[in-house]
């Protein structure tokens, strides 16, 4: 695959940069378009290195790493996301898209294709963390208030520590997730608190992603394939239990995919998955109607 080739693009309130790797020999397979939330493009680099026979695309969402906000708003939504992306794939000048959604990203990715199915031709939102169709979301949601409250109120320590506990616990979120204890592990690399509060994670995104439904109706209409995925090792997970909620709205059963919520991972962010085998799964599921 030849080296990546970065692009700028203006979006309304943002300006957007996004990668482009194109394959060594001319391909007919549809461009995958990889995406995440607000992890940016630098934590699919392994996964992208593995899909040498298509054009590969990446980019970072609004507020992340080099893709700058221009309107001032602090708060991103799902659906700037989807309208970005809807943007961005008319930018390429490509026909239907493959995406492979990882967390906020597959929540992003939902709303695009609820709107702009004809753009997407195989659609897989891995764990996306939809909690409002989870059964627990009265719970669920509450947790996710109360660490935005401690990242607002005490900085992004407090509010990585209850991230980090809400997104590790297996099972329905229990009624009294706010007396938890909650800490980082030891060395984790946190900034001191200077006052800011658009952490792209718990400012900009936690909530409105979080608290995003899905349009399951115009989902199920969809002319998109849409494969909603969890990955073994975390499927029990807040963010897995979103990925088997939303085959189950889609009347499906969820791909289960190796490793964990960052099972494409090579190292990326500290975070190592097993990525060949991850892409092997997704490659048989792109390639399913070829």
């Amino acid at each position: 695959m030849s080296e990546p080739k970065t692009y700028t693009l203006d979006v309304p309130g943002a300006v957007l940069t996004y990668d482009v790797r194109e394959p060594v020999t001319p391909s007919d397979r549809p461009t995958l378009l990889l995406i995440g939330s607000p992890m940016d493009a630098s934590g699919f680099t392994t996964l992208a290195g593995l899909f040498e026979d298509r054009t590969v695309v990446t980019y970072d969402p609004r507020g992340v790493s080099r893709s700058r906000k221009t309107d001032g708003v602090v708060v991103s939504t799902p659906d700037q996301h989807a309208d970005d992306l809807h943007r961005l794939i008319d930018a390429l000048g490509v026909g239907p898209v493959d995406i492979l959604a990882s967390s906020g990203g597959a929540v992003n990715g939902l709303a695009l294709v609820a709107r702009h199915p004809e753009q997407v031709r195989v659609f897989v939102p891995h764990e996306p963390p939809v909690v409002q169709l989870l059964a627990d979301r009265e719970t669920a949601l509450a947790a996710v208030r109360d660490t935005e409250r401690a990242y607002q109120e005490k900085g992004a320590a407090a509010g990585l520590a209850k991230f980090m506990l809400l997104v590790s616990l297996t099972g329905d979120i229990p009624a009294d997730f706010a007396s938890l204890p909650a800490s980082l592990p030891p060395g984790f690399p946190v900034a001191e608190d200077d006052g800011s509060r658009d952490d792209a994670l718990l400012g900009q995104n936690l909530i409105t992603c979080t608290h995003y439904e899905p349009d399951i109706e115009a989902l199920r209409a969809a002319s998109t394939r849409i494969v909603p995925a969890v990955g073994v090792e975390s499927a029990e997970t807040l963010a897995g239990r979103g990925g088997a909620a939303v085959a189950e709205r889609l009347g499906v059963e969820p791909a289960v995919f190796p490793s964990h919520h960052a099972g494409f991972a090579g190292g990326e962010f500290g975070m190592a998955g097993e990525p060949e085998a991850f892409a092997a799964r997704l490659r048989e599921i792109l390639d399913g109607d070829r």
